[in-house]
Formats: structure tokens, C-alpha cells, sequence
């Protein structure tokens, strides 16, 4: 009789205990529920549900007035691929990238070795150097456009002083771009400096001190402990710049004025133009999938030529 209500106890005791397990797996599951349904509602709202309205939009020849609509297969394909304002704006879009990522990378490397090393003040230079890009973009495009002023700006002073002739600078199809170039390094170059500067310091100090002891000065120990060891912040530099530089539009746009030229208009502020000067919405979103391939395949590109590297 003992054992039969002991047994009878064991087992209440056992399903109770289930009861409970699985009640506080869906009370578990009830809390991870709540705190992924606010991610999932933004995600499909602000992410999924623009890239597929995005690419139905592709294929329709809907206006912004609110016209059309209809359905035109890859019409608007085919009129990007020959389109010679697309690709002069894509070409704009490389070329910017192409001349800001070199000095974004270069100056940023040179600004964190030289407080690495122990410049005094270093928290003045650090803020120095990462102030600019906390600016607005409004703020360093109206910085930038006083500085290129033909007539009172600080550039064209500069020139002056070493007996150079003056530049309009914006307004000269020979140097807008580069203008916008500057700008641009002046701006960001904080935010690659302070992941460059981070690398430097994550570097252990003892093998500094061995170098010194073998008789290797700054140089060299830059050279073969330094750089070597910045590899990867280096690789992730590279992509982040290439994808901003790629994303161009801001500064280029407010800079001058929102006047699209031959040599600055970028590839975003031709989607722009197409959508929302033109009220051509579906020939600005195949346009904007047309250049999403080109990002996507410059990412993948990137990837495997850092896998070989890190192979090698």
C-alpha cells in the first residue's frame, strides 16, 4: 500500500513537473515572440515590403502623378541598359569613388600612426580629426562652398599666395568633381581614423619592444609590425568606403545647388531626377535595381579577392 501511493506521488510529482516545463517553454516562447514582432514589422514594412513594391514598380511605367501603372515587362530595362545619362552617371559614381577611397584610406592610416605614437594632446587631435564627421551634410556642403568661392574663398587665397591663378572651382567642369572630392575626405576621413586608430592600439606593445631591442626603428617597425597587422581593418575599411562612396548624392547635390552636370551627376541623383524631376517612378526603380547589381556584384568581388588573400 506504501509503495503504491509512493509510486502514485512520483508520478503526480512527475507530470506536474512536465506541466510546468512545458508551460514555461511557452511562456519563453511567448517572451522571444514579443520582442521579435516589433523587428518583423519594421523589417517587412521599411526593408521587405519597399524591394518588392521596388521591383513590381520596375516593371510598370508608373508616374509620380499617379499615372500609369501598366504593366511594361522589361521595357524599362532595356531603355537604362542604352541609356547614356545612366552610364555617364554610373562612370561619375566609380571615378568618385575611385579618387575619394585611395586618400580616405591613406590619410586615415596616417592620421591614427601619428597619434599612436604619442602625440601631446592626443585627446585635441582625436577630437580634431573626428569632429568634422559629426557635422551634417548641409553644414560641410556650405563650409565647402564658401571655401571654393571664387571670389573670397580660402583655396583660391591659397593659390594666390603661391602666385597660382584663381579657380572656380564648382563651377569648372575640371575641378567640380574634385571639389566634391575634398569635401568628401575632410568630412569621413575622422571615422576611418578612429577604426584604424583602435586596430593600432589592439596591437600587443611587447612586440614594439622586442623590435627595439633586434634594433629596429619607427620605420621599420611600422613597416613589418604595424601594417601587416592592420590587414583586416584595412579589408573593412575598403568595403565600408566603397559602399558610402558609391551612395554619393548628398554633398555633390547641395554643393551646387542641385545643378546635375556631366561630371558630378551620381548615379543616386539620376534615380532622383528620373522619379522625382521626370515623374518616371518605374524607370527610377529599374534603374536603381540596375545599379544595386553593380553593388552587388563590386561585394562580391571584394569577398573573393579577400578570401585568395587571406588563402595565400
Amino acid at each position: 500500500m506504501t509503495s503504491t501511493a509512493t509510486r502514485t506521488l512520483v508520478t503526480g510529482g512527475a507530470s506536474d513537473f512536465r506541466l510546468r516545463r512545458a508551460g514555461s517553454r511557452k511562456r519563453e516562447q511567448l517572451i522571444s515572440w514579443a520582442f521579435l514582432v516589433p523587428f518583423l514589422i519594421a523589417f517587412v514594412l521599411f526593408l521587405a515590403w519597399p524591394i518588392l513594391h521596388g521591383i513590381y514598380l520596375s516593371f510598370t511605367d508608373q508616374s509620380l502623378t499617379g499615372a500609369g501603372g501598366a504593366f511594361v515587362g522589361f521595357a524599362n530595362y532595356a531603355e537604362a541598359l542604352v541609356d547614356p545619362v545612366m552610364w555617364q552617371s554610373m562612370w561619375n559614381t566609380v571615378w568618385f569613388t575611385l579618387l575619394s577611397t585611395v586618400p580616405l584610406v591613406a590619410v586615415a592610416l596616417l592620421m591614427a600612426a601619428l597619434v599612436d605614437r604619442g602625440l601631446p594632446g592626443q585627446w585635441l587631435w582625436r577630437l580634431s580629426f573626428f569632429m568634422p564627421y559629426l557635422l551634417a551634410s548641409t553644414v560641410i556642403s556650405q563650409i565647402w562652398v564658401w571655401i571654393f568661392n571664387p571670389q573670397i574663398g580660402a583655396a583660391n587665397n591659397i593659390l594666390k599666395f603661391f602666385g597660382l591663378e584663381p579657380i572656380a572651382w564648382l563651377q569648372n567642369s575640371d575641378t567640380n568633381m574634385l571639389s566634391i572630392v575634398i569635401a568628401t575626405v575632410w568630412w569621413t576621413v575622422g571615422f576611418n581614423f578612429l577604426l584604424y586608430l583602435a586596430a593600432m592600439q589592439n596591437i600587443p606593445p611587447q612586440q614594439y619592444e622586442a623590435a627595439s631591442l633586434d634594433g629596429a626603428g619607427a620605420w621599420r617597425q611600422f613597416w613589418s609590425i604595424t601594417l601587416p597587422q592592420l590587414g583586416p581593418a584595412t579589408v573593412l575599411i575598403l568595403i565600408l568606403q566603397i559602399l558610402a562612396s558609391l551612395k554619393l548624392f548628398d554633398q555633390a547635390y547641395q554643393m551646387l545647388g542641385g545643378v546635375a552636370s556631366d561630371t558630378t551627376r551620381s548615379i543616386v541623383q539620376y534615380i532622383y531626377e528620373a522619379g522625382f524631376v521626370n515623374y518616371r517612378f518605374g524607370y527610377s526603380a529599374a534603374i536603381s535595381y540596375v545599379f544595386f547589381a553593380l553593388i552587388v556584384i563590386i561585394g562580391v568581388a571584394q569577398t573573393l579577392v579577400t578570401r585568395r588573400k587571406k588563402e595565400q
